[in-house]
């Protein structure tokens, strides 16, 4: 099981990518390979409104009992 600090971190990777796949989406010399990084691009914002809802408010840290 991954704690919220890993899941937030392993987000906060994958949200930094999105603008590598934006700098490729606008390089002519792509060609078909342009097709690929549109696919991420989609695949990624997917991924990431999906994440918004399911944590709307972010990720709560784990209730300590003492």
């Amino acid at each position: 099981m991954m704690d919220a600090q890993t899941l937030q971190e392993r987000i906060a990777q994958v949200e930094s990518k999105r603008a590598l796949l934006l700098q490729f989406q606008a390089d002519p010399t792509l060609g078909t390979l342009s097709i690929d990084v549109e696919q991420a691009l989609i695949e990624m914002d997917d991924l990431m409104a999906e994440f918004r809802q399911t944590f709307p408010t972010g990720l709560v840290s784990p209730i300590s009992i003492d």
